[in-house]
């Protein structure tokens, strides 16, 4: 099941938790269709955090082998989503602890697969790079909301759950964030209006 932008699964708590069980008694064939349905959302809040894709599909790969290792501790009466979006994030932010220590350059940024080619149209890559410097000016975790929100499709309570924060404190995130963009992007808006 999707939610309604299309983007990032809604748990399915029955099913989800039909297919745990069904691993936790030795069908390691079960653990598939989890893979399935939570691969992308995975891999978004992945590269959201660490802003490079290998690093990000290992961290997936990873965390799914952690969420397998550790499936007995799985409240089954819970969406699995949020679970498992939480070892990715944890995960995430001691692997980018880590790079950091080790990192002698900058890594150099990477584009988001799926996003448009930036040398195919120079005007949509200027608003691109607008947007993109807009984003990296606020705090960490409200833009990690906002992509998460508005990109990613999860909800405020997915990433409440992932973030450890309850939905008001997500929402509060996200308004400033989003007011934090508009603001800086009202110069912007002002020249298109213009011209």
């Amino acid at each position: 099941m999707s939610s309604p932008r299309g983007v990032g699964p809604r748990d399915d708590i029955g099913a989800d938790a039909a297919l745990v069980e069904r691993v936790l008694g030795g069908d390691g064939e079960a653990f598939a269709p989890l893979v399935r349905r939570y691969l992308q959302p995975a891999y978004n809040v992945a590269y959201r955090l660490l802003s490079n894709r290998q690093d990000a599909e290992d961290l997936v790969q990873e965390a799914f082998l952690t969420a397998l290792a550790n499936l007995r501790s799985f409240d089954r009466s819970r969406p699995f989503g949020p679970w498992f979006y939480r070892i990715v994030w944890t995960r995430g932010l001691n692997l980018r602890k880590s790079l950091a220590r080790r990192a002698a350059e900058p890594l150099e940024a990477e584009r988001h697969p799926g996003a448009a080619d930036p040398s195919a149209d120079a005007e949509r890559s200027d608003l691109a790079e607008t947007v993109l410097g807009a984003l990296a000016e606020l705090p960490e975790r409200q833009r990690l909301i906002v992509q998460l929100f508005d990109l990613d499709g999860f909800s405020g309570a997915e990433i409440g759950e992932m973030l450890g924060l309850n939905p008001g404190t997500v929402r509060w995130y996200l308004h400033q964030g989003r007011r934090a963009l508009r603001e800086r992007l009202a110069p912007f808006q002002e020249a298109l209006d213009e011209g």
